[in-house]
């Protein structure tokens, strides 16, 4: 898969960017039958027809509508591909995307070709700065939409009895087992959040001082061997280990290990099938509550987002274990001092809930729905995953998710004070 030029988020460039997204989209579905696309494993899952269908809607909703004179592509479909925008109007409920049977995967393409091409043909008369970034804010939406997809189609075919293949993968090279160590943190007070002229989410704003306590961050993620000891040490029968919510999880959906995990811990789903755990690559597919217990297992706790944030800061964000190494599994990294892997394989659990930073304002209208109003109930992640693409992750992005989910690709690294 291509990379997005990150410098294309530009008038003079965006055409670029947009032919570039909308193409990995379709590269990620190339390898799915028509059956594959509609079904639904779970509320919180979407078929993969209905992401193609609603990042196709995002722009003709924000960027082609307007324009007064446009007429949509169908007035139906409005109602179907809206996710969570009340501001403009109804929507088909989440939980019954999957019974969508039609529109069929075809008439969701060629809504998909029409779309382009009424793009294509605005970006090439050009476009203001405004529209520009509309439609970058699109394409970074489309990408979150990417991850989502392989996501959510590892979930559904780990449900089927026939293991199905989504992409024959590459297996990992052979590595020797990094030992675990602490890097101490900065100490006092930092600048956390976005800074520079490039795209960010308005979460990630406004950039502001934190205090840091004394600290130090392990030096890599916690691998599938140190938490399969957690496990055989009792760790999911052992309720002093875990927050209250956290182990009503545990009890009433049956936790024993991380999804995927068969139960005798030495194999896992993956997006190729099931395979052998690597004992040193990362743990993957853990909820907040599991990162949570092991790191008190452990005598240690999760970073805050600050102190990620504050270490992530010395290290080049486009590089690591992102979807566009077509591995799409968490791999050990090679042997290297100091901190590594802050990017890429799993996204990194933090201490954090997801709250506004100092001075953020909802942005006005429809997209002020984007970000804000999920502000509850919910912990950050850091750092992005193999499903990740890499020129769509900086070390001041904010990813969140509720801290009962674990069908990403989550995992976490160790923290302490000083």
């Amino acid at each position: 898969m291509q990379q997005i030029d990150r410098a294309c988020a530009s008038p003079g460039r965006i055409d670029e960017a947009w032919r570039q997204v909308r193409a990995a989209t379709l590269h990620l579905v190339a390898d799915l039958a028509a059956e594959d696309s509609v079904v639904q494993s779970m509320p919180e899952t979407s078929p993969a027809k209905w992401h193609l269908a609603h990042t196709t809607w995002f722009f003709e909703q924000f960027v082609l509508a307007r324009d007064a004179r446009y007429r949509f592509f169908n007035e139906d479909w409005l109602f179907l591909f809206n996710s969570y925008y009340q501001s403009l109007g109804p929507m088909h409920a989440r939980p019954q995307r999957g019974l969508l049977t039609r529109p069929t995967l075809a008439e969701v393409l060629a809504y998909r070709a029409c779309i382009d091409e009424r793009m294509d043909d605005l970006l090439a008369q050009g476009i203001d700065a405004e529209r520009a970034a509309l439609v970058t804010l699109g394409l970074n939406h489309e990408q979150q939409h990417q991850e989502l997809l392989l996501t959510d189609i590892k979930h559904l075919f780990s449900l089927n009895p026939l293991r199905p293949v989504y992409r024959r993968l590459p297996l990992p090279n052979a590595t020797a087992a990094t030992p675990l160590e602490f890097i101490s943190g900065a100490e006092g007070i930092v600048e956390i959040g976005h800074v520079g002229a490039g795209f960010a989410f308005d979460c990630e704003t406004p950039r502001h001082r934190a205090l840091l306590h004394g600290h130090a961050l392990a030096n890599r993620p916690v691998s599938n061997a140190e938490f399969a000891e957690f496990i055989r040490d009792g760790g999911y029968r052992t309720p002093t280990l875990w927050l209250s919510e956290g182990w009503n999880a545990v009890c009433q959906r049956g936790w024993a290990h991380p999804l995927y995990w068969n139960d005798t811990l030495d194999a896992e789903f993956s997006l190729g099938g099931l395979r052998a755990i690597d004992a040193h690559a990362p743990v993957s597919h853990v909820s907040f509550f599991e990162a949570d217990a092991f790191a008190r297992w452990a005598g240690a706790r999760l970073p805050t987002e600050a102190e990620w944030e504050s270490a992530a800061s010395a290290f080049d964000a486009a590089r690591g274990n992102y979807v566009e190494s077509g591995l799409l599994h968490p791999h050990a990294g090679e042997p290297a001092h100091g901190l590594r892997q802050m990017f890429g394989d799993v996204w990194e659990w933090t201490a954090s809930p997801y709250v506004s930073y100092p001075g953020y304002r909802v942005p006005p209208g429809a997209l002020g729905e984007y970000n804000g109003k999920f502000m509850c109930g919910q912990y950050v992640l850091r750092g992005g995953s193999c499903a990740t693409p890499a020129t769509h992750m900086r070390a001041s992005y904010r990813n969140f998710f509720a801290p009962a989910d674990r069908w990403q690709f989550m995992g976490l690294r160790l923290g302490k004070d000083r």
